[in-house]
């Protein structure tokens, strides 16, 4: 059986465990606390405790025992910056020292599109590809620097998610009932839960047998409604409040999600964020 470690099963990595489970995958998972523990194991994942934030000693790994001996690994920690960036990196730092020298059939970062530049108002929009990543402020420096980390292992892959929506996270609470917003015009960059799933399935399926993989891609649905007029329509679709944008202008970014579909011939079941608000309810 095909043995796969989930690190961080929160929002996105506990379903996308449950996913695998279906496939036939032996899942490992883990969460911060001790307490949320019994959830994972009901879903039949292997439940370990791992607290980031917390020294660990890579040469004392008992309550850990198991834990990093698959055939995949996924890399799911959220980054949390404001509670600092070095911080997220020293957790990070902390990881790779208990995985040691393992190597893995695939090891696969989950990152962000928070490594893209917007860019000015008034320039001309074009969408931002996998290439155009730069350190243009502490956060992408922060981001690009946790990639770097991971990202040269062997059979590694990094995905950017665009924002994660899915069930539970409706765009049309995101902004609800706000009043005086600026960049109305921006464009909006999102990712169904459901495909963020399918193409960590599809990165999973693609082992070195297969031919070699690109060592990042970025995951955004090729639709890019703009932000005003689409959460107006997602609260509706809610019975919320619509929220009320100003005249004021905003840096635009449009991500280019297609790659994994020009190389790995992945399609996205949610393209267009409109059709995508019935299936966050």
């Amino acid at each position: 059986m095909k043995r796969i470690t989930i690190v961080g099963c929160g929002w996105f990595g506990l379903p996308l465990a449950k996913a695998l489970i279906a496939q036939g995958y032996e899942v490992s998972g883990t969460k911060r606390c001790a307490q949320d523990l019994p959830g994972l194991a009901r879903a039949g994942i292997a439940a370990y405790a791992l607290d980031l934030d917390a020294p660990q000693v890579p040469g004392n790994p008992e309550p850990l025992a198991g834990l990093f001996d698959s055939d995949f690994l996924l890399i799911n920690v959220p980054p949390r910056l404001k509670q600092g960036h070095e911080e997220y990196l020293n957790r990070l730092r902390r990881l790779k020292a208990l995985i040691g020298d393992r190597q893995y059939r695939r090891l696969i970062f989950i990152s962000s599109t928070g490594v893209y530049p917007a860019q000015a108002p008034g320039v001309e929009p074009r969408e931002l590809t996998e290439a155009d990543a730069s350190a243009h402020s502490p956060q992408s420096e922060t981001l690009l620097a946790a990639e770097a980390l991971f990202g040269a292992e062997p059979n590694a892959c990094v995905l950017r998610f665009a924002g994660l929506v899915g069930p539970k996270r409706h765009p049309g609470r995101f902004l609800a009932g706000k009043k005086d917003l600026p960049g109305a015009n921006v464009a909006v960059n999102l990712l169904h839960l459901e495909d963020g799933i399918r193409a960590v399935s599809l990165l999973l399926q693609r082992t070195q047998s297969r031919g070699p993989i690109a060592p990042v891609y970025n995951l955004c649905a090729p639709g890019h409604p703009l932000k005003g007029e689409f959460y107006r329509q997602a609260a509706l679709s809610l019975e919320l409040e619509p929220p009320e944008f100003n005249a004021g202008s905003a840096p635009d970014k449009r991500i280019w999600g297609n790659k994994i579909c020009a190389e790995l011939g992945f399609e996205y079941l949610h393209g267009d964020p409109y059709a995508m608000l019935d299936a966050c309810r």
